[in-house]
């Protein structure tokens, strides 16, 4: 169920975008998903269906030029130079998962296995969360370096550190994806039990406002699939839309 301080459409109008990431690529979108009553294990054989066509569709894509060709990971790549990170280190998360998919998609779970290919098949980096793991509402800022992000090494929980003007999600306890879309914590990853999630669309140019709803309106379709009482919300922030 939802966290008691909020609703799905009052915790959307919560999310924050710092004003220095729209300094930084006023071209960006983020475009949110909340979805509530869940079931685990609902619509598993759906999920491989929409998995394999993913990685049908990734090997299409890269049958005549490499990943860093296409257009929204090109300039993802650039997104993050901008803010002093290495892409060829630190791949934006549709860059990794088209890395990935001609030797396979993880089947984590249901969820991720969603959203993964969503991601894949509309070409945009979308992240998934458990909300019920969230303390407070999202914010995207630069960060001061000082923020804690929980993650695991080698099997151990471990605290680090984002560089300092390193654009990262947060909540009110830490970060909860660094380098915009690279890594997210395990604090708040989706489970088997997860039954309200947030998704975070991300788009630059040359992705359209249209392109984006359209893979939010494929994402709640198949989120739809997950529950007979499944309910979701979504909203559109821009830097002409405000933040």
């Amino acid at each position: 169920m939802m966290p008691n301080w909020m609703d799905l459409d009052s915790f959307l109008l919560e999310v924050r975008i710092d004003p220095a990431v729209w300094e930084l690529r006023p071209d960006y979108r983020a475009l949110l998903v909340v979805a509530d009553g869940i079931i685990s294990g609902q619509g598993d054989h759906h999920v491989e269906e929409l998995l394999h066509d993913a990685e049908d569709r990734a090997r299409d894509a890269l049958a005549d030029r490499p990943v860093e060709e296409l257009a929204h990971v090109a300039t993802w790549r650039n997104a993050y130079r901008s803010f002093g990170a290495k892409p060829q280190r630190t791949r934006n998360s549709l860059e990794a998962l088209l890395r990935r998919a001609d030797t396979g998609l993880s089947r984590i779970n249901q969820l991720t296995g969603i959203y993964n290919a969503i991601s894949v098949i509309h070409q945009i980096p979308l992240g998934g969360e458990d909300l019920n793991r969230y303390v407070g509402p999202p914010r995207l800022i630069r960060a001061n370096g000082t923020e804690r992000f929980d993650t695991i090494e080698q099997g151990v929980e471990i605290v680090e550190h984002p560089e300092p003007g390193e654009v990262v999600w947060c909540d009110e306890v830490g970060v909860t994806c660094r380098r915009w879309n690279w890594r997210q914590t395990w604090r708040t990853r989706l489970q088997e039990d997860t039954t309200t999630a947030l998704f975070i669309l991300d788009a630059l140019e040359p992705k359209t406002d249209e392109a984006l709803l359209a893979a939010a309106t494929d994402l709640i379709g198949h989120l739809n699939r997950l529950g007979p009482d499944v309910r979701t919300a979504s909203r559109l922030i821009s830097n002409q839309k405000g933040a």
